[in-house]
């Protein structure tokens, strides 16, 4: 076997690494405690900087805040959240034509600690300046992480790689329980940059574990997967980013001369066209590959229609960030035994019922063995799950219409049934996506897949600006509605859906 070979059949899951005699990771590949400590970190930093971002950009300038309306300060959000997703997409591709997952990873941490280490001063150039860093980073980092997970298991170890990924989910989620609480109390009590000061520092850390555990990933991810077309990719690349920032700078001009205004809306409507052509440009492509078998463009479907279902998830899922937050700040009485817990601790509660049940979850797939739900039902009852959630908490915000703040157990309630929600769906499509993507497209099909969480994270961001001029009962309502409507229709065609993976359970 080649090398260029040996490369493709790391990145596509033939397990080399797996096989080899070294110490285990809870029974797994030594490098899964790699990436697990890595992503631990990176989600750490991401998820403290989510915590404080939108009660940030709300708060009095009197207290080093914005001083943002909640419409502006969610569609700024949603902006971040669903640009550091759908950054992922030229992430999996630089990582699979120009430099390799390996250092996609470290490149994309070593920009995420900048960010945040930017955003720990005051002003608006470096709030814009911060968060398009911590954007950059993370669309290098996070698709190419979870690829190299993939890589660690030989293409028939799908169980035990559901049970990895249900592992490494562990280790995100880890993260993201400890950093409201580290984060959120800085940010809160202390100053919202000494929170931002936290958050660059964690990923710092994580650099370090994953500069010196390299060594247990043997040769996974170190070269790109077409490394014959890194010339072509380069003029590409070069071309994109000329463009881009050609197109950034004609706007800034035009607006700072006055000749036009780029106001919220206008912005707004250019992201709705682009959520809509990306995934379409991206899908088309795919499809007019004349190198794919038809097995695969049918495998393409579903990840497809795992799209489309995962930006519906995530749009009711990621408010926790929005109008979840905005309803524990005003309409939870957060007072226990006198004492007054921070906003930004409630958006520890998803990751502390992760790391709770997810062992479960995934000791109860492997025990049901080929009797378990099929991927796409599991999609369905994910986001049956969902809807049911903002059901329960449109009660609560009924109740808390009326001026009388309700118990915070309306939120613990809602956070564990969406957990529930996203145990059933979240480790189980970034599984399949690895299995169901070929090799070449796999860094790529990941980023897809993010794309989905963007476009939920918009539209999560978005839905403050619906509940600062609508009944939060009533918004609440409708994303029931939608959530738990869309999932009874997948369970109801699951098995067709299942029959166009062609094997891959």
């Amino acid at each position: 076997m080649t090398s260029a070979t040996t490369e493709q059949s790391l990145s596509s899951g033939t397990g080399i690494v797996s096989g080899q005699k070294e110490p285990q990771f809870f029974g797994h590949p030594r490098g899964l405690s790699v990436l697990f400590f890595t992503e631990f970190w990176e989600r750490f930093s991401f998820y403290g900087l989510r915590a404080i971002l939108l009660l940030f950009l709300t708060a009095p300038a009197a207290i080093s805040g914005m001083e943002f309306d909640i419409t502006t300060a969610g569609f700024i959000y949603g902006i971040y959240t669903s640009m550091a997703y759908l950054a992922s997409v030229p992430g999996g591709w630089i990582a699979d034509n120009l430099i390799g997952q390996r250092r996609a990873i470290f490149y994309g941490g070593i920009l995420i600690s900048a960010g945040n280490l930017v955003l720990s001063m005051h002003g608006i150039q470096f709030l814009v300046i911060g968060l398009t860093l911590v954007i950059m980073g993370t669309g290098l980092l996070k698709p190419n992480v979870s690829a190299i997970v993939g890589g660690l298991y030989t293409a028939n170890e799908s169980a035990r790689r559901d049970a990895g990924f249900s592992i490494f989910y562990t280790g995100i989620n880890l993260g993201a329980f400890v950093a409201p609480l580290v984060v959120g109390s800085l940010g809160e009590k202390v100053n919202w940059h000494m929170g931002f000061l936290a958050s660059g520092i964690g990923m710092a850390i994580g650099l370090v574990w994953y500069r010196f555990g390299s060594k247990h990933l043997g040769s996974l991810g170190l070269a790109p997967i077409n490394p014959e077309a890194i010339a072509k990719a380069k003029k590409t690349l070069l071309i994109a980013a000329g463009t881009l920032l050609g197109v950034v700078g004609l706007v800034a001009v035009i607006h700072v001369s006055g000749i036009y205004r780029v106001t919220i809306d206008i912005a707004r409507n250019v992201f709705n066209i682009g959520y809509l052509v990306i995934p379409v440009a991206f899908f088309a492509v795919v499809f007019a590959d004349k190198s794919l078998s038809l097995i695969e463009k049918k495998r393409f479907v579903v990840i497809a229609i795992f799209f489309f279902l995962s930006a519906i998830f995530w749009g009711s899922f990621e408010q926790a960030g929005t109008t979840f937050t905005l309803f524990a700040r005003d309409s939870t009485d957060r007072t226990i035994g006198g004492t007054t817990l921070p906003v930004s601790y409630f958006q520890s509660l998803n990751a502390m019922f992760i790391v709770i049940f997810a062992s479960v979850f995934a000791l109860i797939w492997v025990k049901l063995g080929d009797r378990q739900p099929s991927s796409p039902m599991k999609f369905a009852i994910g986001l049956i799950l969902a809807g049911v959630g903002f059901w329960i908490l449109s009660l609560g915000a009924g109740i808390a219409a009326s001026g009388t703040k309700v118990s915070p157990l309306w939120l613990v309630l809602v956070y564990m049934i969406h957990t529930f929600g996203e145990l059933c769906l979240s480790p189980v499509g970034l599984s399949n996506i690895t299995k169901l993507a070929p090799a070449r497209y796999v860094s790529q099909a990941m980023g897809i897949w993010f794309l989905g969480a963007s476009l939920g994270n918009y539209i999560a961001g978005q839905a403050a600006g619906y509940v600062e001029h609508s009944s939060a009962s009533e918004v609440f309502f409708i994303v029931f509605c939608i959530s738990s409507g869309i999932g009874i229709m997948i369970a109801l065609v699951s098995k067709p859906i299942a029959n166009l993976m062609g094997g891959v359970k």
